[in-house]
């Protein structure tokens, strides 16, 4: 299932793609999308809906963040080895695991606001993994049956911020720092998420080309290792890492991000995120 939010922000409905790739509405089914509806028990009565049978929503209306509930919005750092050398750090022994304020998070093709006195805003392209049932001490050969789907995240990161000491929370969690969507696929639909093609552009350029198959650690061995520190929730959303091409490793000039700028951002069966940049206010 392909699970959705869409209209004008603080007002979305719920929704479903159908297997042409149309919007449908399930406000007369569930009221939203959440952490009941993607638990297990959730996921199994949704995914006896036909898509079909729901009405066709009509025009193109803005898609929201595909789902509420988010408690905790956590993320692992150089998880690709070529991001790691054109970064210039170490490959790591184990996961790098950070987190991103919830009030970063944003609707997929919303506008990306450079946060005031920033320098060096820059865009990381990666996959969310969204927890559909408590993981605690789970291990690895388990890890993905605790997992509702995917998404798109895009990592935004302010550079000078994150830099200016060794923790990088304030450089990742700025207001509009956290695109998720358009939609959370779930893993009926996701046969290997060791092998989803990536890519990103900027003002029509390839920046970003990876698959998610050249990660150091995987999207099992990750929740595996998150749940041995904190326990996950349904909701909770995991960004797994960037593959090379952000703009701070572009050799001998690191490019970054300025008011004006178009992102779009693409994994394999997971849709597309488009964003714009614009100045704070």
């Amino acid at each position: 299932m392909k699970l959705c939010r869409y209209g004008k922000p603080g007002y979305e409905k719920p929704g479903m793609i159908d297997g042409e790739g149309k919007l449908r509405d399930l406000s007369k089914v569930v009221d939203s999308i959440g952490p009941n509806e993607l638990s297990p028990r959730g996921l199994k009565m949704l995914s006896k809906i036909k898509p079909d049978s729901l009405p066709l929503v009509n025009g193109n209306p803005r898609f929201g963040v595909p789902y509420v509930g988010i408690g905790k919005f956590i993320a692992i750092g150089l998880n690709y080895s070529d991001h790691a050398r054109e970064a210039g750090m170490a490959i790591p022994s184990e996961p790098i695991v950070f987190m991103k304020a919830t009030t970063c998070i944003n609707g997929p093709s919303d506008d990306i606001v450079q946060p005031r006195n920033s320098t060096k805003l820059d865009w990381e392209l990666e996959l969310g993994v969204v927890i559909g049932s408590q993981a605690k001490y789970v291990s690895e050969a388990a890890a993905l049956s605790h997992v509702a789907g995917y998404c798109i995240v895009n990592d935004v990161s302010e550079r000078a911020f994150q830099m200016a000491t060794t923790q990088w929370d304030k450089g990742k969690g700025f207001d509009t720092a956290g695109p998720i969507g358009p939609w959370l696929v779930t893993t009926d639909e996701i046969a290997d998420p060791q092998n989803l093609d990536m890519a990103l552009d900027l003002n029509g350029k390839r920046m970003q080309t990876g698959n998610t198959r050249t990660m150091i650690f995987g999207v099992a061995k990750i929740v595996s290792h998150v749940s041995q520190y904190m326990t996950l929730l349904p909701g909770d959303v995991i960004a797994t890492g960037t593959p090379p091409g952000v703009g701070l490793g572009i050799k001998p000039t690191p490019l970054f991000l300025k008011p004006g700028d178009q992102l779009r951002l693409t994994i394999q069966g997971l849709g597309e995120q488009r964003q714009r940049i614009v100045a704070h206010e």
